[in-house]
């Protein structure tokens, strides 16, 4: 036993993740109840495949040898070295299995073994979720759990629905008897979540009595995820949001649950969360661009452990949506003088619809507050030149033909943008509107008020202007799916642009028919759904797109995956003779499925009122 004051370890703690969240008085709890011990070199510390433990373990001085896994254990070299403050043993003691590690001292060595009833809080905090990100990496630590799970795999209990007029008084009951959050169902698919925090600061701290309707208290601003969602990708929500809860749906909006950072100890989290916290906290324009040069070997490795080729993609975005975040951060850091929150920066394309691979360009615009001087605004557009310049350093290029947020172009005040749109739908013929339009509904603010960009409301009114919806619908149909030369092995064409001629006309009819259902949604496989039963775009033809889009691309993104292995450029265009016979039936038969719903809707948009084209029932 070493002499540790519980004063001394109390402090030390403080200065620690996940402990640093604690307040003095749990610290104290702590560090009175904590068992500290001194080991002679080589002694071991404790084997977590051998034995359950109900503690965690923090090292105070000197170092402790850790082996992840126990096939190793005949292994003279171990995994990792830790040191002063380092713990272990936590995901053992969070998931109730013996996953490990097995720990011996690196030299003389001391060590605090913590209870579980006391530790376990410093995880359920934001604080813990992000120090389980950066420390638990599943290739190494968790060989015996699937390589990707799905949110639903986190809940644990039955949520705690509550109507509006619930008192507090009775929610606050409730909440202590099951152990859990309360959500306010307010119909439609709207909620409201009451927490712990939300009691004391709404309730105790107001001065509200107990009969106050929960309606009056309630946080509005809880995340929401799918089902289906990956742990990786809520877990990236949460900690972007900063969120204490997240409220977990089905696809039809009904509460499925409610989970925590301490519900993602249970689950495999991948190294590629890891990243995405190192890329938010990157200090430097070198550093932002040596980690963003680790996320597209990631993409194979996901795909590896088991994700689906349509969650990559949406995982992808994610990353994009990140580095470009921190780009401006960093850039803007230099330009005091610039408000970072005088403008909403909106990612276009195919990343603005969460479709973004390894070829895409970075296309953005920027709609500025109308308080913004027009004397300033030349100033900002220098600045997002310098963010477009730490982009291409990270290794994301810049639209080719300008789509970018320092052309004057795609950067104007949310009044200008308002009136462009008008304008564009009245007169989609005059100043590029029809293209402008394509490129605005696909805009999704990632930086900035998410509420400032009207341009995209506008467009809700397209149904109002026949004549626009049939000019917007031919813009649509224009690029078409095709292939240049039969499919015979003797004259078989080398080469197949997947985007083009694939893609591109999928992406062009889903946007032109959600529009002309008022639908806001972006993805193309959700503005098919939107759209689907309609007069132009029945439900078999909704289903068949959607079935192509996801196919191509799926084969796209391994495609590029494969070229990036090689050390070739990411690029659009598959090499024929690469791909195997399956593959080369699956793009022909993709075209044709495309092309006969782009000739349906032409021979639809000639005979039925356009009028009717959104209705539903039409054959």
């Amino acid at each position: 036993m070493t002499a540790v004051e519980p004063a001394g370890l109390a402090a030390f703690l403080a200065e620690h993740p996940p402990f640093e969240a604690l307040g003095p008085e749990a610290l104290d709890e702590i560090a009175h109840d904590a068992h500290v011990e001194r080991f002679d070199d080589a002694a071991l510390i404790h084997d977590g495949f051998k034995e359950p433990t109900d503690e965690v373990f923090v090292v105070v001085a000197g170092q402790v040898a850790v082996l992840w896994n126990d096939s190793r254990q005949a292994s003279s070299d171990p995994d990792d070295i830790l040191g002063p403050g380092d713990v272990f043993g936590f995901r053992a003691m969070l998931t109730g299995r013996s996953l490990g590690p097995r720990a011996v001292a690196c030299g003389a060595a001391t060590v605090a073994r913590i209870p579980a009833s006391l530790a376990g809080p410093a995880f359920a905090t934001r604080s813990g979720a992000r120090f389980l990100v950066e420390t638990m990496v599943p290739d190494r630590r968790a060989t015996d759990v699937p390589s990707y799970s799905s949110v639903d795999d986190l809940i644990e209990r039955e949520p705690l629905l509550v109507d509006p007029d619930t008192t507090v008084g009775e929610v606050a009951r409730w909440m202590t008897d099951r152990g859990v959050p309360a959500v306010v169902d307010l119909g439609g698919g709207r909620f409201g979540l009451i927490t712990d925090a939300v009691l004391r600061a709404r309730v105790l701290v107001d001065g509200r009595s107990a009969s106050t309707p929960a309606r009056e208290i309630m946080d509005t601003t809880a995340p929401v995820v799918h089902l289906d969602d990956t742990a990786a990708e809520a877990l990236m929500l949460l900690l972007e949001r900063d969120a204490e809860f997240l409220l977990v749906t089905d696809r039809a909006g009904v509460l499925r649950g409610v989970v925590c950072p301490r519900d993602f100890a249970i689950s495999p989290i991948t190294v590629g969360v890891s990243l995405h916290e190192q890329l938010r906290r990157a200090t430097s324009i070198e550093e932002l661009a040596t980690f963003a040069g680790r996320v597209p070997p990631m993409l194979g490795d996901l795909l590896s452990r088991g994700l689906g080729a349509g969650r990559v993609i949406a995982v992808y975005s994610g990353f994009l949506d990140t580095i470009i975040r921190r780009a401006i951060g960093l850039v803007f850091a230099r330009h005091p003088e610039l408000s970072v929150d005088a403008f909403t920066w909106l990612s276009l394309g195919s990343n603005g619809r969460r479709e973004a691979v390894l070829s895409s360009d970075v296309d953005s615009a920027v709609a500025f507050d109308d308080a913004v001087d027009a004397e300033t605004v030349p100033a900002y557009r220098a600045a997002f030149a310098e963010v477009s310049g730490v982009l291409a350093t990270a290794g994301l290029s810049a639209d080719g033909h300008g789509t970018t947020a320092q052309a004057a172009m795609f950067s104007r005040t949310n009044a200008d943008w308002r009136a462009a749109a008008r304008q564009w739908l009245a007169a989609p013929a005059d100043h590029n509107g029809a293209m402008m339009t394509s490129l605005l509904v696909d805009g999704r603010p990632i930086h900035g008020d998410p509420g400032l960009p009207a341009v995209s409301r506008v467009f809700n009114d397209l149904r109002e202007h026949p004549g626009t919806m049939r000019l917007l619908l031919r813009e649509s149909l224009a690029y078409r799916a095709k292939l240049r030369s039969a499919w015979f092995p003797a004259r078989r064409q080398e080469t197949f642009d997947i985007k083009t001629h694939g893609l591109l006309p999928v992406v062009n009819v889903a946007r032109w028919a959600a529009l002309s259902v008022g639908s806001a949604v972006l993805p193309t496989t959700e503005r098919l759904r939107a759209a689907s039963g309609s007069a132009m775009l029945p439900a078999d033809s909704a289903a068949t797109l959607i079935e192509v889009f996801d196919v191509l691309q799926r084969l796209r993104l391994r495609y590029q995956i494969r070229q990036y292995g090689a050390g070739e450029q990411p690029t659009d265009v598959v090499t024929l003779k690469w791909l195997s016979p399956l593959d080369r039936s699956v793009i022909a038969q993709a075209v044709r499925e495309i092309s006969a719903v782009q000739r349906r809707m032409d021979n639809v948009s000639n005979y039925v009122a356009v009028e009717e084209w959104a209705s539903p029932g039409r054959a």
